[in-house]
Formats: C-alpha cells, structure tokens, sequence
C-alpha cells in the first residue's frame, strides 16, 4: 500500500517528550509555593502562548485567563486547563466514544506549573507539553497553512458543466488522478494524459460505490464530491487529528500492535522499530471496532468459534441442518459453534486479547476483503491479512515457534502462551501522509470525527458518508 510505512507514524504516535509525563517532586528541586508566584513576564508569557493555540487547532475554544496579576488562582486555573489541553487532550475521549480504553497521558501538571513559574519559563513548559514528534508538527503547519488561506480553499478538482464521461478527455483528469491515487483507489496515475482511461473509472466506480452513489463512472456533482472529500472540512479534520494525537500516551510500549481503524491498517512494533505493517478488516458501521487498549496474551491454533447470540438471532436464525453441515457447525450448551478447519470464521489463528467486549485479531477465510479499499467490513473483531504469517512471526520474535508449531499440527484447537502479552492499541486516525510528507485526509468510515470537531468549536460536518457493506456472518 502506498501509505503503508509513512502512515504508521501515525499508528505508532512513538512521541519523545520532556516534561509531559513528569513526576518529579518540587521539593527536591528546590522548588515552593512561595516562590511559584506569577509575575508580570509569566504572566505575559502564558497570555502569549494561549493567543498562538491556533498551532495545536485549538483557536476555536476559548482559554480565559486575567489581563494581570492580582488573581493568582485565575491565572494558575487558566494556565492547567490550557496545559491539560495540550497534554491530554482538549476533549475527553471517554466522554465522546461508547468505550475508549486506549492509555492516556497523566502527566503532573501542578508540579510542573509550579517549576516553570519558579524558573520563570511558562511558555517553555506549556509547549513541552503537546506531542514532540514530526508527524504532530507536519499536522501542525498544514493546519496554520490552511487557516491563512481561509477554512474553504479550492477545490481540488473544479466543478464543469457538463460530466464528465468515460474515454473523454478533460483537464482536470490529472488532478483527478492525484485524488483516486492519494485515497488508495488507484495504484498510480495513468500515462494517458486528459484522458478519463479505463482504469480511471474503475477506480471511480469503486468510490462511488463505497459512498453509496451509483457506480456508473461518470463524474458529476456527487462524484465530485467524494473526489474533493479531502478539500471538504480539511481544518476540521486536521484540528482533529492533532486531538487524537494528543490523547495517546507520549511513551508506548517500544513492542505493540498498533491499529487505525480509519485506514484499517496494522503496525507491529518491535522494541520500537517498525518490524511489520498489514492489512486489516474492522467492523463496519453499526457493529464498529471500539477503541480499545488491550493486549494479545496467547495465539489459538486452529480455533473453534463460538457464535454470540447477536450473530446468531440475525443472520443464522432459522438456519437448516444442510446450513449447519456445509459450515462445519453444530449445537453446544445451548450455544452454535463452529468447528475446527479452513470455513471457520476465525481461520486457522486467533490472537486471544484481554478484554470485555470480546474482540480480538484473528485470521478469516474470507481473503477476498483484503483488495477491498475500505476494508470497515465485520462484526467488530479485526481479521489480519496473512495471519499465519503473523503469528509465525509473533511466535519466532517470542521465542515460542516450536510451541507454535506443535499446536497448529494438532488439528484441534490449541492454546499458546505468550511469555510477555503484547500490548495492542485500537485507535482512529483519518490523516495520513503520502510519501513527500503531505497530509492526506482519508474517510472518516465511522463519522466518529464529528463529536470531537464539535468539542473543538467548528461546525457540523456535512456530505457523503462512506457506506461499505458486503460483510459475512464473521466476528
């Protein structure tokens, strides 16, 4: 995939940063509330600060703070909600999602405060605070750029017209091409020059499709649309992007998977060197992938399934027996479960996650969706391209293959510990960055940006919504 290495910076968000996680303790830097008072100049420095928010995409809410002195409270009030904004995070992701386990930041603001007024360096302190790493600045300057041109530049294709048709040829095609390539539809422009080529409206056609449009090729107002779908609330999107970021712990495990539900790719971290990224299918929308923090503690060779009630009342209720035979399932305990073998839903691995809401990685029989775009396709477990290959790798890199090994030849389904669980992170991310370094906005498949673009002040979002479907009876 294009995007593949660069757009796990934003999976793996394996941020260096001084001051955010401290936990020293202020007496033993010397450091008092008699000495901590606000000043004029820290004063000044923090109102300073506060006025160039528009860095992190938070110049929409409002930081109050006293034009003096004389309200010290106010003043260090003010200071902690601004510095938790950059620390934390402006919004609560707890708040704003139906579950959200994924680790975040505690850093120890009050002392920190109290230092940086003792040193007199409020400014240092507060800009300490946010995500260190290129990925946040790159977001950053792409955000003030756009500012400064105003919230609603060009579009990236203009309108014209008439349609545009298969086989014609038109200006725009380059542009257009640029679009289809950047949002992983088209491998790499055509040398066809103005011309609306074959591959072209396939590609097209499979936008219009998972947006729900009628998938005839021809570009018109809708088509434009969801070509232009990166022009479209880019502010927004950018603002929110920075937001997210600043939710994640700043220092991840150096060994974990990472995945973006957004962009339904994986990023395996070992000792923090990115030692492989994959494709994904996630839950589609109704039965979404939450955001969770929760790690793989064992791999299950040849896993059998059972079916949860949900799964079971919707799409195998009222099921014969010739059903039952052709999926290799049958009636236990009251419960249908799938038996061991290439049908099960599960494949032939499963990564067994510690969570409540049972999800989990695991392999599937159904290949087919991994050439899928938008791959927001399942029930809500995640399905890992090659997962065979997967495990084999987790259980080479854990020193436990011939464990492995002996299990899968079983043919029965077979529990392998972990050593040491590895930790996994189920985030949303819609930016991406192609490969000069330039912020690529993707689909927002879950339309789970809106909420967090309300907390930061801007308007509702409007347009297309991605519709993918052709999902199985799968976890």
């Amino acid at each position: 995939m294009r995007y593949g290495v660069i757009a796990c910076s934003l999976l793996a968000l394996s941020f260096s940063l001084s001051g955010c996680n401290s936990s020293s303790n202020s007496s033993q830097s010397g450091v008092t509330a008699e000495n901590a008072r606000w000043t004029d100049a820290t004063a000044k420095q923090l109102r300073e600060t506060i006025d160039r928010r528009a860095a992190h995409g938070l110049d929409r809410m409002r930081f109050e703070v006293p034009a003096n002195t004389e309200d010290q409270t106010a003043l260090t009030q003010g200071a902690l909600r601004y510095a938790s904004a950059l620390a934390r995070g402006a919004s609560d992701p707890t708040k704003l999602s139906d579950i959200y386990t994924v680790p975040r930041p505690d850093p120890n603001l009050k002392t920190g405060l109290t230092e940086a007024l003792a040193k007199g360096k409020v400014d240092d302190w507060l800009s300490s605070l946010a995500p260190q790493d290129d990925t946040y600045r790159a977001l950053s300057k792409a955000y003030l750029a756009l500012r400064k041109a105003g919230d609603a530049p060009a579009a990236a294709i203009p309108d014209a017209p008439k349609p545009l048709n298969p086989g014609a040829s038109d200006p725009r095609i380059p542009a257009i091409a640029r679009q289809l390539v950047a949002s992983d539809y088209l491998e790499r422009p055509a040398a066809s020059g103005d011309t609306y080529g074959p591959d072209m409206v396939q590609a097209v056609r499979r936008r219009q499709a998972d947006y729900g449009i009628k998938p005839d090729g021809v570009i018109g107002k809708e088509a434009l649309e969801i070509l232009n779908l990166s022009d479209r609330g880019r502010a927004s999107t950018l603002a929110v992007a920075m937001e997210r970021m600043r939710w994640l712990d700043r220092n991840p495990p150096v060994t974990r998977i990472d995945v973006n539900l957004a962009s339904a790719r994986l990023a395996y971290w070992r000792g923090g060197k990115l030692a492989d990224t994959r494709k994904v299918v996630v839950g589609k929308p109704a039965t979404e992938t939450p955001q969770l923090g929760s790690p793989i503690y064992r791999l299950v060779a040849n896993p059998t399934w059972t079916v949860p009630r949900s799964i079971q009342s919707k799409e195998i209720a009222g099921k014969g027996s010739a059903y039952f035979r052709r999926n290799n399932m049958m009636w236990k305990d009251g419960w249908i479960v799938q038996k061991p073998g290439p049908k099960n839903s599960l494949g032939l691995v499963k990564f067994d996650m510690q969570n409540e809401h049972q999800i989990y990685l695991h392999d599937t029989p159904a290949k087919e969706l991994f050439s899928e775009v938008q791959r927001q396709r399942s029930h809500g477990c995640v399905r890992v391209e090659d997962a065979l290959g997967f495990a084999a790798m987790l259980a080479r890199d854990e020193g436990i293959t011939t464990e492995w090994e002996k299990a899968r030849a079983t043919g029965k389904e077979s529990f392998v510990p972990l050593p040491k669980a590895i930790p996994v992170r189920l985030t949303y991310q819609t930016v991406l960055f192609d490969e000069a370094g330039e912020p690529v906005i993707r689909a927002d498949p879950y339309g789970w940006n809106d909420r967090v673009s309300a907390a930061l002040g801007f308007p509702a979002s409007e347009g297309h919504r991605l519709r993918p479907s052709g999902s199985d009876v799968g976890p």
